[in-house]
């Protein structure tokens, strides 16, 4: 089976959908799917207004076209609502075609986090985007709960995984700071709320792992944490073995990631009671979930690091790559009529 994925997020963009794709095709490929990808490489590009090292591409339908009949797939994602998405969307209705789609990221709340743009119009154009589609998939139960109340239907989980061998305790750096050793990784963005982790009074030290544009604002109001910038592979995965706690502030999150990367190498984590942390930590005791977050924080220090390591190993790749390839089954066949 052939699966082409359309996608606006691609390298060298470093964030959660990247990773996720990333890490899906070779999964794929072990239970009998090909996975290519259509992105925004070779199309002219523009930087994203508030976010100018994110460019987005400028497809062309010819171009799109061409792409997608060489491709010449079994069945057809679009992972994204961009540029790219719109116009592989545009492609598969001119012709009848069958296509999934993903919700990866909370538009909503990001642009009313930058613009005076009202959530509700943001969800009806996203809301429009889905409907065509056979599916569209969802990370967590809760997120599906969440759309399906706001009239997104067609609804199926597509949960994520963690790389185990890559991310283990036994990569653990050696960093020279107090301790306990507080971590967060992400997109320095307005989003993902990492003043509210800064602005914790905590023993130990605060380590920021990542890069964006709320970097300067963050560097000078919060001078006392440690800044180490992007960093990827095992050089992160050390970084994040090397923790006490991994603290996750974002409040808009579909999933997170990077928390099962973070318990893989045996380190709890703490968070806001949101979805996203609370369908990965839930119930199980490898996390601290509390609207208090310095009181999460303090909790999440006397959880088993064993515990979390062994949770993450019941969280692969290969059942995320499952799923993806069930939900796009439906659509082999591609032309609806």
């Amino acid at each position: 089976m052939r699966i082409l994925i359309a996608t606006d997020a691609w390298l060298p963009q470093v964030n959660g959908v990247v990773r996720s794709l990333e890490s899906l095709a070779p999964n794929a490929r072990k239970l009998g799917a090909e996975i290519e990808f259509l992105t925004p490489e070779g199309f002219p590009s523009f930087p994203l207004p508030t976010y100018p090292s994110i460019r987005c591409g400028i497809p062309t339908s010819r171009e799109i076209a061409r792409r997608i009949e060489m491709a010449a797939p079994d069945a057809l994602h679009i992972a994204t609502e961009g540029p790219i998405g719109l116009a592989v969307r545009r492609y598969c209705l001119a012709r009848k075609m069958f296509f999934t789609t993903s919700y990866m990221t909370r538009f909503p709340e990001y642009v009313s986090a930058r613009l005076p743009v009202p959530q509700s119009w943001t969800y009806a154009l996203l809301r429009r985007f889905h409907a065509a589609a056979a599916v569209t998939m969802v990370s967590t139960r809760s997120l599906i709960e969440e759309l399906g109340n706001r009239g997104f239907a067609h609804l199926a989980m597509w949960t994520r995984g963690v790389d185990t061998d890559l991310f283990r305790p036994e990569r653990a750096a050696a960093i020279d700071l107090p301790r306990p050793i507080f971590v967060s990784v992400g997109r320095l963005a307005v989003e993902k709320n990492l003043s509210a982790f800064l602005a914790l009074n905590l023993p130990g030290s605060k380590i920021i792992i990542g890069d964006g544009p709320q970097a300067g604002e963050l560097k000078r109001c919060f001078p006392n944490a440690h800044f180490i910038g992007q960093l990827e592979g095992e050089t992160l995965a050390a970084h994040l073995g090397a923790a006490d706690v991994f603290v996750f502030p974002s409040r808009t999150d579909t999933f997170g990631v990077v928390q099962l990367e973070a318990l893989a190498c045996g380190v709890p984590v703490a968070a806001y009671p949101v979805p996203g942390p609370q369908d990965v930590i839930g119930g199980n005791p490898v996390g601290v979930l509390d609207e208090d977050l310095r009181l999460a924080c303090l909790k999440a220090l006397r959880i088993s690091r064993a515990g979390c390591r062994a949770y993450a190993l019941t969280q692969s790749w290969e059942q995320s790559a499952s799923q993806f390839i069930s939900n796009c089954r439906p659509c082999r066949r591609l032309r609806t009529a």
